[in-house]
């Protein structure tokens, strides 16, 4: 029993028809499941099975701490292997594992290039990866192949937009050091200027990328009385939220006038590295940087650099390059540097709404249907 059992099969709404599907039901309910969907005409009813064993689709997931949700919505039409270890899946055993697959579910951590590719072969249909951004897949080449590909737009901006807030206060107030004092036995008699940093109220934020966490963090720093938000990014998208936001078309003045500079933007050909020795040198020396978008975005070295040097006051990254980093990096040795592991979407309704976004745009593909969200 193949993939297109009864696909094309069309059943007129009349009793004679209505006892062969039933039929066709008793017969085929046991190995697999059947999808009715009607046709635009009344009259007429289309029923695709989607049968198991060879019938089923084949789908590679590469991390084993996926909800579950999500792998049991996949499981109720589809054959799915799971990669088991608890680290991101060896590049040698995804190549291997997704020969023959109609679709994978990846994640950021999962480079897909034309290599990976071509170990697939001619059955891979639909690439869901449970992220926002896509910098890990070659767009272009899998277009190509006329495979198309799933990500996961709107359902984390909150939490990441919420992370970003709390890295800048963490980072602003200082919250790592002082605790780091205390272990140290360093909490000492109360101080005037002790752990002091600066402040929001009043403050100048430059965002660099302003669209759905950028705006989403925008939206939450007006909260705190902030002077000013300006923006940079690829298009003056105006004031959308009404709240005094406004767009600064070159990047080296927006660098120049904040207090604190708020990099959300993707990482592309044009973003990357853009954060170097130039942009750090026009920052201000009490400017806070902060960065929850992708570490590619940063010349790293610079940043170092400029932290060493207080060129600019401290930096809170959510993202590095490369991630992991080991415990010995320069960055973790410095006092005005807050680090966290890429932890920005880490909610846990954020991380099941993924999966779930994952799920349902592979399931979509494989069933014909428009993505929920698709990378055109």
């Amino acid at each position: 029993m193949g993939k297109n059992v009864l696909r094309n099969l069309k059943l007129t709404e009349n009793n004679h028809n209505v006892m062969i599907y039933q039929n066709l039901w008793k017969q085929w309910s046991s190995c697999g499941k059947i999808i009715f969907r009607k046709s635009k005409s009344l009259q007429q009813s289309h029923f695709i099975s989607q049968a198991t064993g060879m019938g089923r689709f084949k789908v590679y997931v590469t991390h084993p701490n996926v909800p579950q949700s999500a792998i049991q919505l996949l499981q109720e039409s589809c054959d799915v292997t799971v990669w088991q270890q608890e680290c991101p899946v060896k590049r040698a055993e995804l190549m291997t594992q997704i020969k023959g697959k109609d679709a994978l579910f990846c994640l950021l951590t999962d480079k897909i290039d034309k290599d990976v590719l071509d170990s697939a072969g001619p059955d891979l249909k639909v690439i869901g990866t449970m992220s926002v951004g896509y910098d890990h897949i070659d767009v272009h080449e899998v277009k190509k192949r006329g495979i198309k590909i799933g990500y996961t737009p709107d359902v984390l901006t909150d939490a990441v937009a919420d992370l970003t807030v709390a890295l800048l206060l963490a980072t602003s107030r200082r919250l790592f050091e002082s605790h780091n004092e205390i272990l140290k036995g360093q909490w000492g008699p109360w101080s005037p200027l002790w752990m002091c940093g600066p402040a929001l109220k009043g403050s100048t934020i430059g965002m660099v990328g302003y669209g759905r966490i950028g705006r989403a963090t925008a939206r939450r720093l007006v909260a705190f009385g902030v002077g000013r938000t300006h923006y940079w990014g690829r298009s003056d998208h105006g004031d959308p939220d009404n709240i005094g936001a406004k767009f600064c078309p070159e990047l080296t003045n927006l660098l120049a006038e904040s207090d604190f500079v708020v990099v959300t933007c993707a990482l592309t050909t044009d973003t990357h590295e853009m954060f170097d020795e130039k942009a750090f040198a026009v920052m201000k020396p009490s400017a806070v940087f902060i960065n929850t978008s992708r570490g590619g975005v940063v010349k790293q070295d610079a940043l170092i650099k400029a932290l060493e040097t207080k060129q600019i006051w401290a930096a809170g990254l959510d993202v590095t390059t490369p991630e992991p980093l080991s415990p010995d990096h320069p960055l973790l040795s410095l006092r005005n540097c807050v680090v966290i592991p890429h932890i920005g979407s880490a909610t846990t309704q954020a991380r099941t709404e993924m999966a779930m976004l994952t799920a349902r745009n592979i399931l979509a593909a494989l069933n014909g249907e428009p993505l929920p969200a698709e990378i055109k």
